[in-house]
């Protein structure tokens, strides 16, 4: 059992749990743990990549993972805390010894160090930037300077240059008698006389051309120079529209400071995508690892928002008292209708905010969006009424009934395709997050238009 590994093999997993933690592995280790043999969890740790024990301490509960750390803590390297979820990072870190972080620290790449320390309290971004080598401390203590979120705390400052000048034989003989060069990198880059970039070349081709080709003639098609502020969502998105493998970074006089690569970039873009997918439903930024407290006063707020909502949908039901008492088959089907509307709407707004983060709804297609949504939801609306139309006959034996909850179901679900695409492209141009708040006002519309359509057009037709 000592050489079992925490991911099953490919001929023995579920698909469904492909690279997943395996069960065995785990208990293995938490019995380990019990026991306290550290040279025995040591071993069961060793083979593991840095993804899967950072996994590892975000499952286990607080006591074991306590427990671990103080087995395993001198094993923890910068790899491992750069893979750890940043809610876990300060209570692993308190738990390490000044030595373990000191050259945890050092063996992380710059924009590394600079993600860990971010999240931190003054005095821990102090203790761990002690452990730097001066060069290395004031590359971070720089990129700190740049504002969150940016270019400038995204980047690694460890990069690769060549100048314009210079042929493959010079690029490449500078390459092999430099002995700091990063662990990885995809291009040099060349820079002019005033250190601003010009070109990339990639390794690939350097490697595949004469000695004597000037690098200039085997430079990148395509080129994106990142200015140091720029937002890091906007700088995923130019990697992804552009297909980059790193990109340089300059101040604002155009010099290079940096380098931002790929895995860095695809990051954000994947925290981007988590970030709207929880906002959508009202929950905020957290993780499996947040206390009870915390998690409670992110999602408190938006629960006391659909609170408010949701009385204004009962005020409109509180006008029609009189048809729902004379007619009792409206409380019947009346949360049909509100229900239909909400879903339909969920599904415009979640391909509306979707296209927003992506940049591909602009103010050039936004109204033939507006027009497809609406039409989806008349199509929509017209075949769920028909099914409706019948319900509401065989049901209740009326007639009438079938053709109020048929108009309604029409009416509610083509203002849902309405409201669910016009709300978050409205709160984007006003400068709010659409994830965060369309949610609540596309149910706010798709509940009050639901219940007024539905009851007012039976109050007017069976009354």
């Amino acid at each position: 059992m000592a050489d079992e590994e925490l991911t099953e093999t490919p001929e023995t997993e579920d698909e469904s749990e492909a690279y997943a933690l395996d069960r065995k592995a785990v208990a293995a280790i938490l019995y380990a743990v019990d026991t306290g043999d550290a040279e025995d969890l040591r071993q069961r740790m060793e083979p593991l990549h840095a993804a899967d024990i950072a996994d590892l301490l975000e499952q286990i509960n607080a006591y074991d993972r306590g427990r671990l750390l103080r087995l395993y803590g001198r094993e923890i390297d910068g790899e491992i805390l750069s893979e750890l979820d940043e809610t876990l990072r300060e209570e692993v870190i308190s738990v390490l010894s000044p030595e373990t972080l000191a050259e945890a620290v050092r063996e992380m790449d710059s924009d590394d160090v600079v993600d860990l320390l971010e999240d931190l309290e003054d005095h821990q971004q102090e203790a761990i930037l002690g452990h730097l080598e001066e060069p290395d401390r004031v590359a971070v203590q720089q990129s700190l300077t740049y504002p969150e979120y940016s270019a400038g705390r995204l980047m690694q400052r460890e990069v690769v240059l060549a100048p314009e000048h210079w042929t493959v034989g010079e690029a490449i003989d500078y390459l092999r008698g430099e002995d700091d060069l990063p662990e990885q990198f995809y291009h040099v880059i060349l820079v002019d006389p005033r250190h601003k970039p010009v070109a990339n070349v990639t390794l690939g081709k350097i490697m595949g051309s004469p000695r004597t080709t000037p690098l200039k003639e085997i430079t990148e098609d395509v080129f994106q120079v990142i200015p140091a502020t720029q937002y890091e969502g906007d700088v995923a998105y130019a990697f992804n529209q552009y297909h980059l493998i790193s990109a340089p970074v300059v101040d604002e006089d155009g010099r290079l400071v940096g380098m931002i690569t790929i895995d860095d970039a695809m990051a954000v873009l994947d925290e981007e995508h988590e970030e709207d997918i929880l906002r959508l439903a009202g929950v905020g930024e957290g993780s499996l690892s947040d206390r009870v407290i915390s998690t409670t006063k992110r999602r408190f707020p938006w629960l006391a928002v659909n609170l408010v909502t949701a009385v204004l949908a009962s005020l409109v039901i509180a006008q029609f008292e009189d048809a729902i008492a004379t007619v009792v088959a409206l409380a019947v089907l009346m949360p049909i209708v509100a229900s239909m509307g909400g879903n339909a709407g969920t599904q415009s707004l979640t391909v509306a905010v979707r296209a927003i983060a992506t940049k591909d709804l602009t103010g050039a297609n936004v109204w033939r969006v507006i027009r497809r949504e609406c039409l989806v939801g008349l199509v929509n609306g017209v075949i769920f009424a028909v099914v409706m139309g019948i319900v509401g006959l065989v049901w209740f034996g009326s007639p009438a009934l079938g053709y109020v909850i048929a108009a309604a179901m029409v009416i509610n679900l083509v203002v849902a395709g309405f409201a669910g695409t016009v709300i978050p492209v409205i709160l984007d141009r006003i400068g709010v997050d659409p994830a965060l708040a369309s949610g609540a006002f596309v149910t706010t519309v798709t509940d009050v238009v639901g219940f007024f359509a539905f009851l007012g057009l039976a109050a007017a037709v069976l009354l």
